[in-house]
């Protein structure tokens, strides 16, 4: 079955997982910085238009293959629609070997005791079994960290877990992004919280039970090992989270067993403007630099 496949793929092969699930409140600034000003597009229609032709282009270039991409993570739109006379999901793995995923929260509260915990999700299960059909593998959801705060922390915590409880109920692969700010005032502290709090709850899911964990890039190398090393971890992929791609790779790199999940990251430096050739040359680059920091690595000093 495909999903054994994608199963096998994503708990063992080699590479990085490709973020492409900008939604409405970061796609203005993706478009901004692939060349396209605010002031080209009139109404969010056209925008999420313009975002998808991006993606497109990205996932139909020749650099883009499961070869070094295992993954990538849609944006709900970007799921329903099409590449290359495909459903997108199909595309990515019957032509590319790319195992699909796709976004599924709405967005952020206000921030509270520290933290800002995920909106309402009312159209989850309609959103689920929808990617059920499509052929996806799994979901990504992500909350926001920005203090040490142990009782918002374990807040976050809860809420990504009792939504992963409802997607592994679909048969889907849930990855949990509780993302630490890289500028947070203290990003050690809420980083030592957050590994604590999930071993917790690691510890607590039934037998048979995996999920994906996407965690800002440690200061400490390595810190994340336990988690990584946790019977009930498929694996743990790092986001960006604003550092640029050479010191993202840098960080990465120091911290081993732990992927790429970049979106602006891997998508930095391609513009509109480039030629089919320009536009490939660099999104190779840019793989190959994410593919080197998620499996070659190098323990140095961050």
């Amino acid at each position: 079955m495909a999903s054994d496949r994608m199963l096998a793929q994503m708990s063992g092969k080699s590479g990085f997982i490709a973020a492409l699930d900008q939604s409405g409140g970061s796609t203005p600034g993706a478009l901004r910085l692939y060349g396209i000003a605010d002031g080209a597009y009139s109404g969010e229609a056209e925008m999420f238009r313009l975002m998808h032709e991006m993606r497109v282009r990205i996932i139909t270039a020749p650099p883009f293959t499961g070869a070094k991409v295992i993954a990538a993570i849609l944006f709900e739109g970007t799921m329903e629609g099409e590449a290359a006379g495909k459903p997108v999901p199909s595309y990515l793995w019957e032509e590319r070997a790319v195992v699909p995923f796709v976004k599924v929260d709405k967005g952020l509260e206000a921030e509270q005791d520290g933290v800002r915990l995920m909106k309402p999700m009312p159209e989850l299960e309609a959103l689920l079994d929808r990617a059920v059909q499509r052929g996806v593998f799994g979901t990504k959801m992500r909350s926001v960290i920005n203090l040490p705060s142990r009782a918002g922390i374990a807040a976050i915590v809860a809420q990504q877990f009792d939504l992963a409880a409802k997607i592994a109920a679909h048969g889907l692969m849930p990855i949990l992004e509780p993302e630490v700010l890289i500028n947070s005032p203290d990003k050690g502290g809420a980083e030592t919280i957050l590994r604590d709090e999930i071993a917790v709850r690691l510890d607590a899911l039934p037998d048979g039970r995996q999920m994906m964990l996407k965690l800002t890039i440690p200061d400490v190398p390595d810190f994340y090992a336990p988690l990584i090393a946790h019977k009930r971890v498929l694996r743990v992929v790092a986001l960006s989270g604003g550092y640029t791609r050479d010191d993202a790779c840098r960080r990465l790199a120091a911290n081993h067993g732990m992927i790429a999940s970049f979106s602006r990251a891997l998508t930095e430096g391609l513009k509109k403007s480039m030629s089919d050739a320009e536009f490939n040359t660099a999104l190779a680059a840019a793989i190959d630099e994410i593919y080197w920091a998620s499996t070659v690595k190098v323990r140095e000093a961050v």
